[in-house]
């Protein structure tokens, strides 16, 4: 048996014996928690809390969720294991976050893949049955995928190309966002979104590449001065519930809950595609100049994302392939 092998065993019984406390019968059950990684006012918090608020309606109250934004009740890397175990019932996570785990996890960010939002619906679509698989191994039952709006660069100066980039702090936040550093000589430095404001304000970062979203709840523009909307992916972030939990429910309130996450998922697409002009707009705002990549940035960082895609391709081996095949049917 391999170590990946006894650690998933591991993680299963424990979400087992856990799962046995936590899930009771929906008539028992007064309240649930979901921690995620977000401020309460970003979008996919919001979406979630009327996630809570529609399956608490529908089951007259029996089912109630306590979200807890801004990774206050675990670091976004510690709540996939936190549900696993059972130590909460539902989470939600930049599936990203773990592409080190599994290169599937990491696929919505493989560079210029889906830059659109059809085409990381797409994507998703795709690749959903595989990465549920995959969660499903490890006690985890998907519910619903949310994207981001399309990622870009922060910055203090001026990138004419990605040679300007070499000295960069860097801040990363996933296995594909520390590559690019390490490919324009910048330094990474791993930062998760509750960390950002502070390691922007203080100085410890001067440059990142995320959504218009992120940069508007870090209030980027007090530290950094310019936005290059490379549109590289469209992240998305996962929900999940433990399985434990979730095969305790009685059959009217597995309905209730497979509805309320439709509707968040189908809600959560479109609030994200909807937003994505007006965060820009606030950014130009508040004073950063907000702008499409000059040729020759573009031109090199399309390189760069054609050696991270050909690197990940390796790595996702045959799952991979098969995912990408039905993604470009």
């Amino acid at each position: 048996m391999t170590d990946l092998s006894r650690r998933n065993l591991a993680v299963l019984a424990a979400g087992a014996v856990a799962a046995f406390a936590l899930a009771q019968p929906a008539e028992a059950q007064t309240k649930w928690n979901l921690p995620c990684a977000y401020p309460a006012t970003n979008f996919h918090t919001e979406n979630l809390a009327q996630f809570a608020k529609d399956l608490e309606a529908a089951t007259g109250g029996k089912i109630q969720i306590a979200i807890h934004a801004n990774a206050s009740l675990f670091k976004a890397p510690e709540i996939k294991r936190a549900v696993a175990t059972g130590q909460a019932q539902l989470g939600e996570v930049l599936i990203s976050l773990h592409e080190n785990e599994d290169a599937l996890f990491g696929i919505d960010v493989v560079p210029f893949l889906a830059t659109s939002y059809a085409e990381s619906k797409k994507l998703w679509d795709a690749s959903k049955p595989v990465i549920a698989k995959k969660l499903a191994a490890q006690g985890l039952t998907v519910l619903m995928g949310v994207p981001w709006p399309p990622q870009g660069i922060y910055a203090k100066r001026d990138l004419a190309k990605v040679e300007d980039m070499k000295g960069l702090k860097w801040r990363a936040y996933n296995a594909g966002t520390s590559r690019i550093a390490e490919l324009v000589g910048a330094q990474p430095l791993t930062i998760q979104a509750a960390e950002l404001p502070q390691a922007l304000a203080t100085g410890v970062v001067d440059s990142f590449m995320s959504s218009g979203s992120t940069g508007y709840d870090s209030k980027v523009w007090e530290s950094l001065t310019h936005f290059y909307d490379t549109q590289a992916w469209i992240p998305l972030n996962v929900t999940f519930i433990n399985t434990g939990v979730l095969n305790a429910l009685d059959a009217p309130a597995k309905t209730a809950l497979t509805k309320a996450a439709a509707d968040a998922e189908t809600r959560g697409w479109k609030i994200s595609e909807e937003k994505t002009t007006w965060y820009l707009n606030e950014l130009k705002a508040k004073g950063m100049k907000v702008q499409a990549p000059s040729p020759e940035l573009k031109s090199g960082f399309k390189k760069i994302g054609d050696q991270l895609a050909a690197d990940w391709m390796k790595r996702a081996g045959t799952d991979g392939e098969a995912v990408v095949a039905a993604y470009r049917k």
